[in-house]
């Protein structure tokens, strides 16, 4: 199906307002400028390896050793799918290529080299930590421990440990949009030559993080893997949604020709899109009108990329707001949560 198709699609909701100006100027008072949306490849000089955060987080990594994120770094480069793609563009190793590493491995500087040293990592989702390590690991003192760090303390560690390059754990579309950065494919030749697929199409953000990949142990010490509250869980839904609409419209402005990779990436967008306007209808709030209205007259086809990307800003810039609403607000949107026989 061509992108012309999804592109009437988009456009056929007369009721929304065109939104077309800068995402620059979305950004509401006082939330600060929206992180530019990237697949984040540690820098391999300030990755210091999963070794090292063991030592205070036994429990988080024991359930990761549990993941898939874990094991590809045994597993991946020896199944036939990959070693097909790897044929297609000419790669020789897995191991060694920006294409295949960035998504699915951690490279470490040893020496003067840079090696693979994990699969999806740690680092791979918090940020390579050699600069914020001991930052985020001082609760007030040497001898004092989390139990017994001030509430100041902990919001004044938080945000020295972002500012020294720790991807921010609170805010939930930043996660989202970390995870999304490699669930939504940022490379139109691997799909269209290599024959990689363009994402995960089953991917929902409650669904895939309170699975397997799940660990917050923080809350009991590492004793429990405690699961979200309803209110988090209604407020990650609605940003999940918003983060995967503003992924797809930023992998549909990347492609250059009329094959698998544009035409999978603006179904994904009329996907998403649809699955937004079913959650508005349900609560009604002004920051998923804004998503909608960013993208009700959009035009998904080739040579649109300046539209379609400030579109996608603005779909951001609205995802990252709403991740500071409170979830006791919206529980209509209740109805619409995964189950958890079906968290991934």
């Amino acid at each position: 199906m061509k992108i012309e198709r999804f592109q009437q699609r988009f456009s056929r909701v007369a009721t929304c307002v065109v939104v077309m100006i800068a995402a620059s100027m979305l950004l509401a008072a006082g939330t600060g400028e929206v992180p530019e949306f990237t697949p984040r490849q540690c820098d391999p000089a300030r990755v210091v390896g999963p070794d090292t955060c063991i030592k205070c987080h036994e429990s988080e990594m024991k359930q990761w050793m549990q993941t898939p994120h874990y094991r590809t770094f045994d597993v991946l480069h020896r199944t036939p799918e990959a070693k097909e793609i790897a044929k297609k563009m000419d790669l020789r190793s897995i191991k060694r290529n920006d294409t295949c590493v960035t998504c699915h491995y951690t490279r470490q500087l040893q020496g003067t080299r840079e090696r693979v040293v994990a699969g999806v990592s740690c680092e791979s989702c918090h940020g390579g930590a050699k600069d914020w390590l001991n930052l985020h690991a001082d609760y007030g003192g040497p001898n004092i421990t989390r139990e017994m760090e001030t509430a100041g303390h902990r919001e004044k560690r938080l945000a020295e440990s972002i500012a020294a390059g720790m991807n921010n754990p609170t805010n939930l579309y930043l996660m989202a949009r970390q995870c999304l950065s490699c669930h939504t494919v940022p490379d139109e030749k691997l799909v269209n030559v290599g024959g990689h697929k363009a994402g995960t199409d089953d991917f929902e953000l409650v669904a895939w993080s309170q699975g397997s990949v799940r660990h917050n142990f923080v809350r009991s010490d590492g004793a429990v893997n405690a699961t979200s509250d309803p209110a988090r869980l209604r407020v990650m839904y609605v940003v999940g949604a918003m983060a995967d609409l503003e992924a797809s419209l930023r992998a549909v402005s990347k492609a250059t020709e009329m094959s698998t990779y544009g035409r999978t990436s603006a179904a994904r967008a009329a996907r998403t899109k649809q699955r937004l306007w079913d959650i508005q209808r349900k609560i009604d709030h002004p920051l998923v009108a804004k998503a909608l209205d960013a993208v009700s007259q959009l035009e998904l086809k080739l040579g649109n990329e300046s539209q379609i990307l400030a579109a996608a800003d603005a779909v951001g810039a609205a995802a990252y707001e709403f991740a500071d609403v409170d979830g006791n607000t919206i529980a209509e949107v209740d109805a619409m949560l995964p189950d958890p026989s079906q968290y991934k």
